[in-house]
């Protein structure tokens, strides 16, 4: 689709739709903040083309906002409007200088619930100070006196206004109900332009004596020109920085909230605060409100199916277009039926929806403190309160630990204690531990991220004074040694995440029994330590595969190593894996003589040890493990791993295993053909690439195979680097990547692997041609790296 086709298919008729939403909301908020209902206009036309060309949210529509409601109007009060607009011009520079500094992702630093309570205060603000005007009076100064006036307000007589206004806000209501009710597409008639046009038709039909939107006979000549307030700096400054922080953060939510709406471009927000700048200063030159990006107006936007800017800056032009020479018709709305629709928006501030949010996430007192600040006081307590009450929350879950006391026998208490152990808890720390009968034996379990001096200083002198009365205390620490740190005197460092070994997740046999008081051996003290920390965790687990039986999904072939754990590095659990641990990764292949029998062309055939090694018989133990893993099991892939490292392959290489023995036997099982004996790595792969090559020669991998149902992976795990590679026949060692990651990432590249020989393949080729094929390799690899430094290139 071409520019000019999408802008006239797509853009067009969006700009339309959100033309007719603006002008009365841009009117309503005019009207609500005190300003002149032309100043509204303004700061709908300069939001729509200043901040649509220039703005880096290319979909976001931007104006006057009700956010701003209650800010303006104090600002007028204090300084009048033309003051006013001049604040509103040096705050759009202010902005203008956050995104120049890139600013922009800091202005989102602000806590959700503060700024979503503080929004609902306003909505409040507006909603109570409007509705007096719907009835047919006139607001009073604080929300705390409109609510008190509120109910002598309705008591009143009620003349026409109220009547159109309530009529208003039925239809506000109910017009997006009627698109379920006649499953009929109602969205881009915005139910504010219908409650509008069809609420003035009806009081110009009835002829109604009503207050009416009143504009400038020539809109251009009644621009009001800023000037400088006469007031101190202090006042000024502060006006001009809430002004500008207010817009900028609502702004910038807005962005990041049309963002989730469609596919297209991602909102830069460092330009789209420069962008709002801009149009905040040309609409305080002009005598307009201040501009925000508003999401009601963005979101009918995204919905009518807008594609670019286009429409953003379209919607302007219509909007200019309109005052210049349509005013009259906006001069037949009625006052009241703009408050109506302001205090239908203003409610909508206050989202059900967000307030269960922040009730599921313990975040509900930050929202409700922000919200009636707001409301009761002024918008800068209400949102320091806010802010305030966030801090507190923050602290108290950062400082938080949990505290559990079991009794494991007569006269035996454990005591565990995990999180953050600091002099915050100290008073419901001794609380728990003065809650323990005196004279017994307690295990102090501390599963700690950090421990400060005060915490500490209280278990130190709870467990001395405990002692001292006849118990017996024995201080364990699992994820850290922070007691030990503070008792050689020093703590201090900062809160750390606790490492795998730290944990408790990875650990050797001498760590265990460097915390074993009674010093058993090895495998009594890993033993005791399982049954005590991970068994209660897994036990659920396990009797799950006790009654149902296991299903592994992979038959996986690794070394004998001590150093590799399989489970460890594959991170998977009880049930996951079938294990087959061998010296050197080894699967010797499904020939007569590997299974143990006889070919009658052979000249030994037929005698009584014939298929036998000087040294013992022949192991059948990988072929059982391969068939049964198979035929019984149905695992989908197997996978062969070797390691760095390995002892065999480097038996294998010096020829170090005595011919004749059993090692030696087993080692010449692998049939490993290495392409370069002077490179260990590549030697481990070409080992790995054989035993795949080895799997092959057994009838159940072939049949499987064949059908489909079976693959087969060769790894290569680098113990220094803790890392896994895929050992490719073609490409050599490749890093393991997730689904979706970028497989180039960095790391080594075992180039060049031998192709894998099958036993009944002929001796390799020479040298010189190995070289040609490798100088292939190589060029096929230099090749991808240019690809990938391209790709990577291209994605910063």
């Amino acid at each position: 689709m071409s520019d000019l086709t999408q802008l006239l298919r797509r853009d067009l008729p969006a700009s339309i739709v959100v033309f007719l939403i603006a002008i009365p909301l841009s009117l309503g908020i005019a009207a609500a903040s005190g300003a002149p209902l032309l100043a509204g206009l303004v700061a709908a036309v300069v939001g729509g083309i200043v901040a649509g060309a220039l703005g880096g949210a290319p979909l976001q529509v931007s104006g006057p906002a009700a956010g701003l409601t209650v800010i303006v109007a104090g600002t007028v009060a204090n300084f009048g409007f033309a003051g006013t607009a001049a604040i509103v011009a040096v705050a759009g520079l202010v902005q203008i200088i956050l995104g120049a500094s890139r600013m922009g992702r800091a202005a989102l630093a602000l806590s959700p619930a503060v700024v979503h309570g503080m929004l609902a205060g306003i909505g409040l603000v507006i909603a109570l100070s409007q509705i007096h005007v719907m009835l047919g009076g006139a607001p009073q100064s604080s929300a705390w006196q409109n609510l008190r006036e509120l109910p002598a307000q309705i008591a009143e007589h009620h003349g026409v206004a109220a009547m159109l206004g309530a009529f208003t806000v039925a239809i506000l209501i109910l017009w997006p109900r009627l698109e379920k009710i006649l499953h009929v597409k109602l969205s881009l008639l915005p139910a504010a332009l219908v409650a509008v046009v069809s609420m003035t038709a009806l009081a110009s039909v009835i002829g109604a004596d009503v207050e009416r939107v009143n504009l400038p006979d020539e809109p251009l000549a009644g621009l009001i020109r800023p000037a400088w307030p006469d007031a101190p700096l202090r006042e000024i400054l502060v006006a001009v920085v809430t002004i500008a922080l207010v817009a900028s953060v609502e702004s910038l939510l807005s962005a990041v909230a049309v963002d989730r709406m469609h596919n297209g471009p991602r909102a830069n927000l460092n330009r789209e605060l420069v962008g709002q700048g801009a149009a905040n200063t040309v609409s305080g030159l002009l005598g307009g409100l201040p501009v925000t990006g508003v999401i009601v107006r963005s979101s009918t936007n995204v919905a009518a199916g807008a594609r670019t800017r286009a429409s953003a800056i379209m919607h302007g032009v219509w909007i200019a277009a309109f005052v210049l020479f349509f005013a009259g018709l906006l001069e037949t709305i009625p006052m009241a039926v703009l408050a109506a629709v302001l205090i239908v928006v203003g409610l909508r501030l206050v989202s059900l929806a967000q307030i269960r949010t922040y009730a599921r996430h313990r975040e509900l007192p930050t929202y409700l403190v922000t919200l009636l600040g707001v409301v009761l006081t002024d918008l800068l307590t209400g949102v320091a309160l806010g802010m305030i009450t966030a801090a507190v929350m923050i602290l108290w879950r950062l400082t938080r630990c949990e505290i559990r006391r079991v009794q494991q026998g007569p006269g035996q208490w454990q005591v565990t204690i995990t999180g953050t152990l600091s002099f915050v808890e100290s008073a419901r720390l001794i609380r728990e531990l003065g809650a323990l009968p005196p004279a017994a034996e307690v295990d102090l379990e501390l599963h700690l991220d950090y421990l400060d001096h005060g915490a500490f200083e209280t278990v130190r002198d709870w467990r001395e004074g405990y002692e001292r009365t006849g118990g017996r205390v024995r201080v364990r620490e699992v994820h850290d040694s922070w007691f030990r740190q503070g008792t050689s005197g020093r703590l201090g460092s900062g809160k750390r995440t606790p490492g795998l070994t730290r944990a408790g997740v990875v650990g050797s046999w001498s760590r265990w029994q460097g915390m074993d008081h009674q010093r058993r051996d090895a495998m009594a003290a890993g033993i005791a330590e399982f049954e005590r920390a991970v068994a209660p965790l897994v036990r659920p687990h396990l009797a799950d595969l006790a009654r149902d039986g296991q299903r592994p999904e992979q038959l996986f072939i690794t070394c004998a190593d001590s150093r590799l754990v399989p489970n460890l590095i594959t991170a998977s659990g009880p049930g996951d894996l079938f294990c087959v641990r061998n010296v050197g990764n080894i699967v010797p292949p499904h020939d007569e003589t590997s299974a143990g029998q006889t070919d009658p062309g052979k000249p030994d055939a037929g005698k009584p040890d014939a298929g036998k090694t000087d040294a013992g018989g022949p192991d059948s133990s990988v072929g059982a493990a391969i068939e049964y893993a198979v035929d019984v099991l149905g695992v989908t892939t197997i996978t062969v791993c070797g390691h760095s490292g390995c002892g065999a392959v480097r038996a294998i290489m010096g020829n170090a295993a005595e011919k004749g023995s059993d090692l030696g036997d087993w080692l010449a099982l692998s049939g490993v053909q290495f392409s370069d004996p002077t490179d260990e790595q590549r030697c481990c792969t070409d080992n790995v690439t054989q035993q795949l090559a080895n799997l092959r020669t057994y009838p159940t991998v072939r049949t499987a195979e064949a059908a489909g149902r079976l693959r087969l992976t060769g790894m290569y795990f680098d113990l220094a680097e803790a890392r896994m590679y895929e050992v490719d026949p073609d490409l050599g060692a490749r890093p393991v990547t997730a689904p979706g990651e970028n497989a180039t990432q960095p790391g080594v590249s075992v180039e060049n692997p031998v192709k894998p020989r099958h036993p009944d393949d002929p001796e390799p080729t020479s040298t010189r041609d190995r070289d040609h094929d490798n100088r292939d390799h190589d060029n096929r690899d230099h090749d991808n790296r240019e690809d990938d430094d391209r790709l990577t290139g291209a994605a910063a």
